[in-house]
This record gives C-alpha cells, sequence and structure tokens, in this order.
C-alpha cells in the first residue's frame, strides 16, 4: 500500500505544513497583540477553508461518477493536468514567498482587527483554502489513478497528522526544523510526483479520443517486467511510471521533468528558498483594543454562532445541492413504454449528458428494447429480457444527432419509435450493429478452419492409436503432444462439439473413482496413464476409444449447429478456460505441458479474431490494436517457458515469471472483453 500512499503522503504533509505555518502565524500575531478573543475567527476561517476544500472533492467524485466511459477519462485527464500546474505553481510560490510570508501575513492580520470579525475571517480563510484546494484536486487526482485501493487517503492522513504535529512543535518553540531544506526536498519530490501525474493524465486523454497517438508505444516491458511485481507496483504507484508507456506519456513525462526540475533547481542555488519558523507565541507587543461583547453577540448585535455557521455550511450546503441537482436530472427522466403498440411513448427530447431512462414494459411479451440512430441503427444502449409489466433502467449518454427507442418482442414485430433531434451535446460513439448475416462470412470461414483441424486430428489420434498397440509408449507421449495441442488449437468451436468434448478432452473432476474412474477418458485419461506407467495393455483400450470418438466429431461437426452470434464470445472464453485450468496446472495429468496447451489456446484464439478483424475494425479499431499487443506480449512469455529439455511444468516456473504469465493473461481477458459486446447481433426494425 506504501507505494500508492507515498504521492499523497508527501502532499498532505507538504500542502499541511504550508497551511499550518500560515495558521501558526497568525494565531502568533494575535497573541502577541494581546487579542486572544479574535482566535475564534481564525478558526472559523479555517473550518471554512475545510468545508470548501471537501465540498470541492465531493463534486469532483460525483461529476467523475456521473459521466460516460469517454467522458470521465476527458474528465479526469484535464483535472490531472490542472492539478500538475497548481502543484507547479504552489512548489514556485512557497519557493519565492517564504521569506515573506509571516511579515504579509502579519500586515493582513492588523489590518483585519482594524476593520472587524470578517475581515479575520476571510484572511485565515483565503490563506488556507489555497492549500486545501490544491490537497484535494491532486488527492483526487491520486485516489483516481490508484482505483479501488484506500492507500492514497490513508497516505493523506498521515501526512496531515504529521504536518499538524510538526506546526504546533514549531510553534511551541518545542521543535527546531531547517524549513528550507524541508521545502526544498519536498519540492522536488512533488515535481517528480507532479510529472507521473502528467504521463498520467496524457494517456486518460488519449483514452478518450482527444488526443491522438493512444496505440503509438514507446517502449512495451511487460514481456521482460511483471507489472505485478513488488518492485514495478512501487514504481507505478510513486511516480506513476508503467510497464507500457505511449510515446506521448514519454514526451510529457521527460519534458515536463528535465524543464520544471531545472528552474526549480537554478532557483535553489540562487538562493530563492529561504524559509523560516513561524512567529513565536511568546513576547508582548500592543494592538488593536480587545474587542468584547459580554452578551454573546458582535458589533451589529448579530448572535456570534451566524458567521461561523453560516460559513462552514454554505459549501456543504452547496456541494450537497450540486449533487441532488445531478441526481435529481437522472431521477426525474420520463418513463418509456416498451410494447409493440406503445414503443417509445413518453420519450421527449432528452438534454444533452448522461441519462436514466426508466423503461417500463407495457406489452405481454419479454422484450428487448434497443436506444438508436434510427438512420443507421448504431445502438447507444440497450436492455435485454424485459419482462411484461416490469421496468428497469436504462443508462445512455446523449449527444448531438436523432435518437429512438427499438422494441423488439419476442416473438412479436420489431417497432421503433418517432425520432426526435438532439443539438448541443458533443459527439457520442454508438455501436454499428451487427445481424447473423454479417457473421456468416467469418463463420463459414471458421468451420472450414475447424474441419481442416479436425481432419488433421484424425490422422494424428490413429497414428497414437498405433503407438499404444505396438508397445511405443516413448512415441506415444510424443504423438499425444502434437494431437493434444491440434485439439486445444480448436478452442472456439467447443461449444458445438457436445458431449464428445467432454469424452475426448473432459477431466476427472467430481467422478467418484476420480483418475480410475470408467468416465475418464480422452486425452488427459491417456495422459494419466502414459505419465505414471501404465502398460500399453493397460492404454489400449483408452487409446481405442479416443480415436473412435474423434472419428464420430469428424463425421458429425459438418451437420453441428454453430449460432453466429457464440463466435465473438469465444475469443475471450478460450482464454477463460486457459487461466482456470492451464495456468493453474489444474489439467497437468503428468506431461507438465499446460503452457504448450496454453500456446495452443493462443494460437486458436488468434485465428479467430483475424476472421473477426474486418467486423471488429469497422466498429473500435483500437480493440484489436491492444489485443495483438496483449496476444504477442503473452505468447512470447510463455514461449520463453520452453527451453531444449521440453516445457516447464507450471508449478516449477519462477514465482516472477508465473505472475508475469498470469498479469499478461488478466490484462489480455480485459482487452478482449468489449468484443462481444461490440458484435453482438441485435435484431433490426
Amino acid at each position: 500500500m506504501w507505494d500508492e500512499a507515498f504521492p499523497s503522503f508527501l502532499i498532505g504533509l507538504r500542502e499541511g505544513l504550508e497551511a499550518g505555518l500560515i495558521v501558526s502565524i497568525l494565531i502568533a500575531t494575535l497573541v502577541r497583540a494581546d487579542q486572544k478573543a479574535r482566535l475564534p475567527q481564525v478558526w472559523t476561517g479555517v473550518a471554512a477553508a475545510l468545508a470548501l476544500s471537501l465540498s470541492f472533492g465531493a463534486v469532483l467524485t460525483f461529476t467523475a461518477a456521473n459521466l460516460s466511459g469517454h467522458a470521465q477519462e476527458a474528465f479526469g485527464g484535464v483535472l490531472s493536468l490542472i492539478a500538475v500546474c497548481f502543484v507547479t505553481a504552489m512548489v514556485f510560490w512557497m519557493r519565492r514567498s517564504a521569506r515573506t510570508l509571516s511579515a504579509e501575513l502579519k500586515e493582513k492580520v492588523q489590518a483585519s482587527l482594524a476593520i472587524g470579525a470578517g475581515a479575520l475571517v476571510l484572511t485565515s480563510l483565503l490563506a488556507v483554502a489555497r492549500e486545501g484546494l490544491e490537497t484535494s484536486l491532486f488527492l483526487w487526482t491520486n485516489v483516481r489513478t490508484a482505483g479501488e485501493t484506500t492507500g492514497p487517503l490513508i497516505g493523506a492522513a498521515v501526512g496531515l497528522v504529521l504536518a499538524t504535529a510538526l506546526c504546533w512543535g514549531l510553534y511551541r518553540r518545542a521543535l527546531k526544523m531547517n524549513l528550507t531544506r524541508f521545502f526544498t526536498v519536498t519540492g522536488a519530490g512533488l515535481i517528480v510526483v507532479a510529472a507521473g501525474v502528467l504521463g498520467y493524465g496524457l494517456r486518460d486523454l488519449q483514452e478518450s479520443g482527444l488526443v491522438g497517438g493512444g496505440g503509438t508505444y514507446a517502449f512495451d516491458l511487460s514481456g521482460q517486467l511483471d507489472a505485478s511485481s513488488w518492485y514495478a507496483t512501487l514504481v507505478q504507484g510513486t511516480l506513476n511510471l508503467t510497464v507500457t508507456m505511449t510515446v506521448l506519456q514519454v514526451v510529457g513525462y521527460v519534458a515536463y521533468l528535465g524543464v520544471v526540475m531545472t528552474m526549480f533547481v537554478e532557483g535553489v542555488r540562487g538562493g530563492g528558498v529561504p524559509a523560516s519558523a513561524p512567529a513565536s507565541a511568546s513576547g508582548s507587543g500592543s494592538g488593536p483594543a480587545e474587542v468584547k461583547g459580554g452578551d454573546g453577540a458582535g458589533r451589529s448585535g448579530r448572535p456570534r454562532w451566524v458567521l461561523p455557521t453560516a460559513l462552514v455550511a454554505v459549501p456543504v450546503v452547496v456541494a450537497g445541492a450540486v449533487i441532488a441537482v445531478g441526481d435529481g436530472k437522472q431521477d426525474s427522466a420520463a418513463t418509456v413504454s416498451v410494447s409493440e403498440q406503445d414503443c417509445g411513448k413518453g420519450f421527449a427530447a432528452p438534454q444533452p449528458g448522461q441519462q436514466v431512462f426508466q423503461m417500463h414494459n407495457t406489452g405481454d411479451k419479454v422484450s428487448e428494447v434497443y436506444l438508436v440512430n434510427p438512420g443507421t441503427g448504431a445502438v447507444y444502449g440497450e436492455i435485454e429480457g424485459l419482462a411484461p409489466g416490469t421496468t428497469r433502467a436504462l443508462t445512455a449518454t446523449i449527444g448531438s444527432g436523432d435518437y429512438a427507442w427499438r422494441c423488439v418482442p419476442t416473438g412479436g414485430n420489431a417497432v421503433t419509435s418517432a425520432a426526435v433531434h438532439i443539438t448541443g451535446g458533443s459527439e457520442v460513439k454508438a455501436v454499428k450493429p451487427v445481424s447473423e448475416d454479417d457473421l456468416k462470412g467469418p463463420l463459414d470461414a471458421y468451420k472450414d478452419y475447424v474441419t481442416q483441424g479436425l481432419t488433421t486430428l484424425m490422422t494424428q489420434t490413429q497414428k497414437l492409436q498405433t503407438d499404444v498397440h505396438s508397445g511405443d509408449l516413448a512415441a506415444a507421449k510424443a504423438d499425444w503432444l502434437a494431437a493434444h495441442l491440434q485439439y486445444a488449437s480448436l478452442g472456439a468451436a467447443y461449444g458445438t462439439f457436445a458431449d464428445l468434448d467432454g469424452k475426448i478432452d473432459g477431466r476427472a473432476d467430481g467422478l467418484a473413482d476420480k483418475y480410475q474412474d470408467k468416465g475418464f477418458t480422452g486425452f488427459l485419461r491417456l495422459e494419466y496413464g502414459l505419465w505414471h506407467g501404465q502398460s500399453a495393455a493397460d492404454l489400449t483400450p483408452v487409446a481405442d476409444e479416443l480415436a473412435q470418438n474423434v472419428a464420430k466429431l469428424v463425421h458429425d461437426f459438418p451437420t453441428q449447429d454453430f449460432a453466429p452470434g457464440d463466435l465473438p464470445l469465444r475469443a475471450h472464453e478460450i482464454l477463460e478456460n486457459t487461466l482456470q485450468f492451464e495456468l493453474t496446472g489444474d489439467t497437468d495429468m503428468g506431461s507438465g505441458t499446460n503452457l504448450a496447451t496454453a500456446q495452443a489456446n493462443l494460437a486458436g484464439t488468434q485465428e479467430l479474431l483475424t476472421l473477426l478483424q474486418p467486423l471488429l475494425d469497422e466498429r473500435d479499431p483500437q480493440v484489436l490494436v491492444r489485443v495483438n499487443a496483449g496476444m504477442k506480449r503473452l505468447g512470447d512469455l510463455v514461449a520463453a517457458a520452453r527451453t531444449p529439455e521440453g516445457w516447464t511444468p507450471v508449478d516449477r516456473l519462477p514465482a516472477d515469471g508465473r505472475r508475469r504469465i498470469n498479469g499478461a493473461t488478466g490484462q489480455l481477458l480485459e482487452d478482449l472483453a468489449p468484443i462481444p459486446a461490440l458484435l453482438e447481433v441485435r435484431k433490426a426494425a
């Protein structure tokens, strides 16, 4: 957690100490002027600044949560750049202003005492709010970068607590500290952290589509470094440097770090970083007469609690109102009817932005519902299986263009509502619909691939059968591997092999007698016998049954049903099975060739993706850019596990090597996840 906590700890310590020094100077000045009765006014300003900062963070979080995926990336990227600007300005401001900070604040306090309570409250509010708002923005950026972990919040809390303790010690003269050196070191550290935030923000902008170059990588070290290792995690958490970075990220990082750090170091050498401890609270001095009021009211006759309460409460109320209004916009979306007769009833032109539509099925049939562009059929949002009499929410981002509802009742006629035209919004990306006819070409090509593969498989299993009959178990081991890998490369067709898949490549899981159970047949049963010293006589019926089942599969496959809509699902499912069974070693019956099987699964996935590429490129060209990079990364890692002596069993892989393979597989599964949604078969009107 330290890797994610450190940047926030640094900003909490640095900003907390800056704010604490300001408060200490304000308090010390009042104490010297014998105006202790005015201290609550300082604390009122501090409390108001804290409320303002926390409310700002809440509004940022709410705003991001209610944007579409691409808009969230753009929002986060822009705010990351703003955070970098603020932090950079803060570092240089403290370097320039530290020498005169105490004197300037004392002058402001003296002026405030002459004017009245409001001026002193405002002085402390403005002085602390600057640091508070910067902290909120920078912490929000760090929290978003870290995802769901609590590391950044814990780091910030520790930094703020430590800063408070340091300020108290400095104020009480119980602690001596070289503040010049402190602000120099932390300033340099924050510049390095800000460079990483800049790189992360640029990547967000690339992923949002606002900035190009998202597929142009400066380097990809995922094949050499494990992104989940402690050292990679530490570097990513503290510096925002990842194993894979685009050219723009690297250029932005290096340029910012080179320019800003050079200017900072030159300023330090020039003697521009002096800072002194806050003024001591001891000593005496004279000042304006102390304001007293025994009746609990201020000069205006107003109760003293009114101003402090208002200053603290107003930012919270405003933030709550922003969030409530935003939620209200979504909750107030009209209920839209779904049926053959009333499709789209209640739909009026919505405002641009994210909307939540309450879809109510008023018909008597289960229905699918699509929010579409009526001209192109492109889909902006959908609900599947909406039962009669039920209501479900559909969330969609509305931009400029034409929108209509398409209701497709089961067994009924598809109906499209009247279109509405929206203006004033940004362009929203929709998914171009896919029909069964679109998938017919790739499906026919894949059937040909499987048919040829099964013919080869039958030849290989017959040779394996001959090896076992002749008692040549050494040759049988080699031929077993060749045949098993051939079968594994046909992974996308498993769903059509029906019961034969379990007979040809089934596991012993759940069988009463495990590996000796009569229901355990096929490649894995034969593997168990070959690598556990069973005789040729014992294995002959196993090899015969395997050859018979493969021959039956070759005969049956041309007549088996393969739903076109299943084809896009298989790319993800093949590697899910690879991660679940092969990379855990669960299916290793003694040969230690799980990684060879994983490599064959990758080959089968690549064949499928090649056939689907034209459809994917029409809808989201970047998907295959990411997937192909991930396929190569994982393929290289798996291939590296093959030595001249053979394949390394999964349980004998070095810990780092195994983590890299698992991490690359997990990332590839994430990259493959959008494909089924992009190529889902949707019914047309």
